[in-house]
């Protein structure tokens, strides 16, 4: 999700068994799910490697977050608002604090929490189950983005209008608002700040490690 493994490297199982103190066993059971979710990719007789997110995967990783956002908040205008309003505001505050701090990975783990915090406020649990993978996709995206990021008060402004609208009660401000929020992203994150390597992988102009 951080980087630290980066779009490309090889995993090797001897050395992460050891690094994470896990007997090789589980470690490829885990590792098979990620490649199961997309996360790792297997090629035969050389082993699992990183994904290169294309800028076709960003689009079609947010096109499919609209799909389920969108649907999560039809459910919260239909359901209880009070309480999507009282999370989401809190969930926000934390989105605050991260943008005083102007610290880029703070800023992206908090906006994941608004989001992740929305698709569950509509209660349906199998939402929240497809959009957990997607949310970890869309942290790998962010990582490659760094530079591409929305400016702190910008970032804050954009979800205010969200939860916004959800406290007014007006459905169609909210889905134009989260529409536009998803797509202006793919948009962000397709642009020249992220270079093609001619393959069609967005790799990064700089290193987006922590700061």
């Amino acid at each position: 999700m951080y980087g630290e493994l980066v779009p490309g490297d090889q995993l090797g199982e001897t050395e992460l068994a050891a690094q994470l103190g896990v007997s090789r066993g589980p470690l490829r059971e885990a590792m098979q799910r990620l490649v199961q979710e997309g996360l790792l990719r297997s090629e035969r007789h050389r082993g699992l490697f990183v994904r290169e997110l294309t800028a076709q995967d960003v689009r079609d990783i947010y096109v499919a977050r609209l799909a389920i956002e969108r649907t999560a908040c039809e459910l919260i205008m239909r359901g209880n608002r009070g309480e999507a309003t009282a999370r989401l505001t809190a969930a926000l505050q934390h989105l605050v604090d991260a943008a005083a701090t102007r610290d880029r990975v703070a800023m992206s783990d908090a906006d994941q929490e608004f989001h992740q915090t929305l698709v569950s406020c509509s209660g349906n649990s199998r939402l929240e189950r497809m959009a957990q993978t997607l949310l970890v996709e869309t942290r790998m995206c962010l990582t490659v983005m760094q530079k591409a990021y929305p400016e702190p008060d910008e970032l804050v402004q954009e979800h205010r209008k969200l939860l916004d609208a959800i406290a007014d009660g007006d459905e169609e401000a909210l889905l134009r608002l989260i529409e536009s929020h998803m797509l202006d992203t793919v948009d962000r994150i397709n642009t020249p700040a992220c270079s093609n390597d001619g393959t069609g992988d967005l790799t990064e102009s700089s290193p987006a490690g922590r700061s």
